[in-house]
């Protein structure tokens, strides 16, 4: 019985890795298959000795959950996330209820991360997911209709094309909201009874009293996302926000856990390609002091520096990271080097803003030129053929 249910485990594992290699970004629930599996067998054997109670409608404990975005060494799981082990706690008390969550930010602090783990480790589904902008309709948050179906049949269960979040309530799931305030009010107030009384009218339906109503099952719950730089853009109604426990997400405390989480998802997006290289530390280093430092506007030694526009997180310095590693390992067929970041810096990071580009090149000039260390000199000497 055991061989069987360890031939089975490999048969899971191996699909998930075929999977991930035919995707060009796996979901998490991909990613982390091996992960998620561990978890859930520790969850049960712990069970018998230790009470470790589940939510109704997760997967897995609480206190699974938790392991998995924050990490356990001792079940070889690794820290996704940079941030507060009290904030994750409040937010999955949040979840366990029958409160929506709202995680706000500056642009780049992983909030769609965050979203998406805890999305994978409490219903094992991270698609279900609705991207908030302008052209974003009520249908896309209730229901549509499959119009053929509807012209040839009239209203039927048949016809209806449920949205990911009348999926999410129908199965018991987390449903994801991204940039919610991307939206107008009138769509987004079209959570307001869904997350108040747990059901979604289908009056079109009215004369089939099974499917006229949909309630939501244990588990449902949605976490939505939003930027402190789109405050305002379409402001939540109060009603709607009273809905929602806010929870705000800030960017990485500490140098070196900056320096420690981009160097681990610059590896990972390189391994998902196939690219078997990794970036330098010390190009690691002079990319994340660099964007910090013009991230606040004050230098590592305590001076004030200018500030540029763009907010230079996290995402974006892995972004720059992995390019550099790219510029290097396809051009030259190295890792790439410290010359190489200013170059990736004015694709991914610094795009159509003069301004940003000026101030810049004031940096190298006044800053990075001070360094006297081998890297920041190559950086500084590349301004003159990209800045001029």
């Amino acid at each position: 019985m055991s061989s069987k249910k360890h031939t089975s485990e490999q048969t899971t594992a191996q699909l998930s890795e075929q999977t991930a290699q035919q995707q060009q970004r796996p979901p998490a629930e991909v990613r982390y298959a091996n992960e998620l599996q561990r978890l859930q067998e520790y969850d049960q054997t712990q069970q018998k000795t230790q009470p470790r109670p589940t939510p109704q409608g997760w997967q897995m404990s609480m206190l699974a959950v938790r392991d998995f975005i924050l990490g356990n060494t001792s079940l070889d799981i690794e820290k996704k996330l940079v941030c507060p082990p009290s904030m994750i706690e409040r937010i999955l008390v949040t979840l366990a209820s029958q409160r929506a969550l709202l995680l706000i930010g500056e642009p780049g602090t992983a909030k769609s991360m965050l979203s998406e783990l805890l999305a994978t480790a409490i219903s094992g589904n991270s698609t279900l997911t609705v991207q908030g902008s302008a052209a974003t309709s009520e249908d896309q948050i209730r229901y549509g209709w499959n119009y053929g179906l509807l012209l040839n049949e009239g209203p039927s269960t048949k016809a209806l094309v449920a949205s990911p979040v009348m999926r999410a309530m129908q199965e018991g799931k987390i449903v994801r909201f991204e940039e919610i305030t991307r939206c107008p009010p009138e769509v987004q107030d079209g959570l307001l009874s869904i997350l108040s009384e747990r059901l979604l009218m289908v009056p079109e339906l009215a004369n089939n009293d099974e499917h006229a109503t949909i309630y939501a099952k244990a588990g449902f719950n949605l976490i939505a996302t939003a930027n402190t730089r789109d405050k305002g853009v379409n402001e939540m109604s109060a009603a709607l926000k009273r809905r929602f426990a806010f929870e705000t997400v800030f960017p990485i405390a500490h140098i070196d856990d900056e320096m420690s989480l981009v160097k681990r998802q610059v590896m990972q997006l390189l391994t998902e390609q196939g690219i078997d290289t990794a970036p330098s530390d010390e190009v690691i280093q002079i990319l994340v002091t660099m964007c910090r430092e013009l991230r606040t506007g004050i230098k590592t030694s305590g001076n004030a520096i200018e500030k540029l526009s763009t907010t230079l997180s996290t995402a974006e310095v892995v972004n720059v990271a992995q390019a550099v590693c790219l510029h290097g390992y396809f051009l030259r067929g190295d890792a790439g080097s410290p010359a190489d970041i200013l170059n990736a810096m004015l694709g991914c990071a610094i795009k159509d803003n003069n301004d940003d580009k000026l101030k810049l090149r004031r940096y190298l000039d006044h800053h990075a030129k001070q360094r006297p260390e081998s890297g920041w000199q190559d950086l500084y000497q590349s301004r003159l053929e990209l800045l001029g």
